[in-house]
């Protein structure tokens, strides 16, 4: 499709075919919703895990079908954007955003979920980002030159016209929500750790990129990208992350979570009070996002181990429920949250979509982006992140008068590894 014009900014979708290693037969199809400014001078991306209708519905096949002949693809209508409309976020920060949706089957009662603990759909936020660097807004790879052949220099001349990154910017935010937050884990551990992991999990990460299914052309393996090319990873935010683990199907990425907890890299947690998705423990989420106990297994403490240099913080919000995040409702987020069953909250009113949490939320990543903007601007300093803008901002109880947080034991609003020893 031609790019749409949106005030100062420009939509576009786009159609990948992504294949895992080029030693494997793993394919997946994958499309792309990206919104940048038109100057095409943006200072970092915004790559945004959603948290359901990921992958495809019993339809799938004969829309796909119908879509060769009309030039439409099912995957476009999963339309995530709808649901996690923090475009001000990034238009006040002069940042693109983008959401990545690709057609992963993991549970045959309802194929178009998919559970949080399947890294391949970090590795798919990972990929997409690293493509919007380099490729910009097409989905059009190697041109031909004079003598019909594949030309890397002729290419990288056509190419610079459709990128939309400042020049020599590479700088990635990966963000989530509910399982699209277990994805975001992945995704920011960056290519190196992502390509380690895989290798000893059996996960292997050296993509190559396909622009059609029949006879395509490719991107070089990622390896062999330049290294201001792939996405580089300056903060990762996650709302409600729920990540799961089945034997034999779904491993769960406590591994990336570990990584991450070694990493000196700008991270956020935000929970719920009332969100039984995101807390509660079951046969299936393993862990779950947080716990007010210090002595549970949690994906927050797996993120910050108890005196470890961890940079991840959590805050939690009063009456936040799993869909309060959301610009618009949806059925199927509804259902994951579960509300009618949930024990917590019973005499609150938890929040739902298009309201106040979901302002907080915009605002959030408005804030979080701008303590995460230029080139290194923490310097590798812990304290200076929590002293940031952002963590100002967070730690006052009712940030931006939007929603109130509840206070940890010492009656601030945030937490992390250390407190009261570190940045006295």
């Amino acid at each position: 499709m031609n790019h749409l014009r949106i005030n100062d900014y420009c939509f576009d979708h786009i159609h990948l075919w992504l294949q895992y290693d080029k030693r494997s037969a793993a394919f997946i199809e994958v499309v792309i919703e990206v919104f940048y400014p038109v100057t095409r001078d943006a200072e970092g991306l915004v790559m945004f895990s959603h948290g359901f209708l990921i992958g495809i519905d019993p339809f799938f096949y004969p829309k796909k079908l119908a879509g060769a002949l009309t030039g439409d693809n099912p995957l476009f209508g999963i339309n995530p954007s709808r649901y996690y409309n923090y475009t001000k976020a990034a238009t006040e920060n002069n940042w693109a955003i983008a959401f990545v949706s690709a057609s992963h089957i993991q549970f045959e009662g309802v194929p178009w979920l998919d559970f949080g603990g399947n890294p391949r759909v970090g590795q798919d936020a990972y990929a997409a980002a690293s493509y919007l660097v380099k490729y910009g807004s097409t989905d059009y790879f190697y041109i031909l030159d004079a003598e019909k052949k594949r030309s890397r220099k002729a290419f990288m001349e056509e190419i610079r016209k459709y990128r939309f990154m400042k020049p020599g910017c590479n700088n990635v935010i990966f963000a989530g929500h509910s399982v699209g937050g277990a994805h975001a884990q992945v995704a920011a551990c960056g290519f190196e750790t992502i390509q380690k992991i895989g290798r000893k999990t059996g996960y292997s990460f050296d993509p190559v990129l396909y622009d059609r299914e029949v006879l395509p052309r490719h991107s070089d393996p990622m390896s062999e990208w330049d290294p201001e090319e792939l996405a580089n990873p300056v903060g990762l935010l996650q709302f409600s992350p729920v990540d799961q683990q089945i034997p034999f199907l779904v491993p769960g990425v406590a591994p990336y979570r570990n990584a991450l907890s070694e990493k000196p890299l700008p991270s956020l947690m935000i929970v719920g009070e009332c969100d039984c998705a995101c807390l509660d423990r079951n046969p299936v989420q393993k862990p779950p996002a947080w716990s007010p106990d210090p002595g549970s297994v949690t994906q927050f403490s797996q993120l910050s181990p108890k005196g470890s240099d961890s940079w991840a913080v959590v805050a939690n919000v009063e009456r936040g429920s799993h869909c309060g995040y959301l610009t618009e409702e949806s059925t199927i987020c509804s259902l994951a949250g579960k509300l009618d069953q949930c024990e917590r909250c019973k005499l609150k009113e938890p929040y739902v979509a298009a309201g106040p949490e979901s302002s907080f939320s915009d605002a959030l990543l408005g804030t979080f982006i701008g303590s995460c903007s230029g080139d290194d601007p923490f310097g590798g300093d812990f304290c200076r992140w929590i002293g940031s803008d952002c963590m100002r901002w967070l730690n006052t109880g009712n940030p931006g008068g939007h929603v109130n947080l509840l206070p940890f034991s010492d009656g601030s609003y945030i937490d992390y590894s250390g407190k009261g020893s570190r940045c006295l």
